[in-house]
């Protein structure tokens, strides 16, 4: 197993980060053979998405799989690289274009799917309220992190309770997912100015390569981000290898390494719900 990373129980990833009471989280792995899931190559073994060429059958078999592990239903959305926010009910179906999801509902899981982009999961230290958004360099840059927290906030923080209650909640935990990496995200010149522009302290995130061209830290723009939200207690991807779509075949699926090579990629999923 990489370093870095907790250990995986089939093609399950439990994050390690300190979770309050009633809150679940998970993260699908790619799986190691057929009996973590139904799909055949290049989609192979457990892939979640409707829209990459699989076949119907195997996504719902392994989509039943994942709901069966949660124990609560994962509403999946058309993930479209925006920041609209999808506030989730019980009468939710899946198939809403939105790229975040955020819920107070037990029951529900707030789910995104990745393949390179950063899943960013999200609630408060009390557990009112969770969230889930898909942060590719088009969404994060665009504040689907702001957006994203700013609905987590208004559930989470009960506009009729009384202050010190309000304050007790207001703590909030992160917990980034396995993306692109580091050595691994190159980008042009026109990702490296869209994050400069709000922020110019984030060129500390991108190394310039010889060509004009930059490599991007997806995570580390994206705890940035948290930081300026004042959400300090962030946990998971910090950079490193393990954690790297790209540059772990046997454990991610990853968009930019297998689809053109291998004529496809599947999807992981990253959940988080209450009990």
């Amino acid at each position: 197993m990489p370093a870095g990373l907790p250990a995986a129980a089939g093609p399950w990833l439990i994050p390690d980060w300190p979770l309050p009471p009633g809150v679940r989280a998970l993260f699908t792995l790619r799986g190691q053979s057929a009996a973590d899931g139904a799909s055949d190559p290049p989609w192979a073994h457990l892939n979640l998405g409707e829209h990459v060429g699989d076949a119907t059958a195997a996504v719902a078999a392994n989509r039943a799989r994942l709901r069966a592990a949660l124990g609560a239903r994962p509403v999946f959305m058309h993930q479209v690289h925006g920041t609209h926010v999808l506030t989730l009910t019980p009468d939710c179906g899946d198939g809403t274009s939105a790229d975040a999801a955020v819920t107070d509902q037990p029951g529900l899981a707030c789910t995104v799917m990745v393949a390179d982009c950063l899943p960013v999961l999200l609630t408060d230290t009390r557990g009112r309220a969770v969230a889930a958004a898909h942060a590719g360099w088009r969404g994060l840059a665009a504040g689907v992190l702001e957006q994203t927290f700013k609905r987590l906030k208004a559930l989470a923080l009960d506009q009729q309770a009384p202050p010190a209650i309000k304050m007790e909640a207001d703590e909030w935990l992160a917990w980034l997912g396995p993306c692109i990496g580091p050595t691994a995200f190159e980008v042009g010149a026109e990702v490296h100015a869209a994050f400069l522009a709000g922020d110019a302290g984030a060129g500390s995130c991108f190394r310039p390569r010889p060509d004009g061209k930059f490599l991007a830290d997806l995570a580390a723009l994206a705890r940035r981000r948290l930081a300026a939200l004042g959400v300090t207690r962030v946990y998971g991807n910090d950079g490193g290898p393990a954690w790297c779509t790209v540059g772990q075949p046997a454990r991610y699926h990853s968009y930019r390494r297998d689809e053109r090579a291998l004529g496809g990629s599947g999807r992981m999923a990253a959940c988080i719900w209450r009990v």
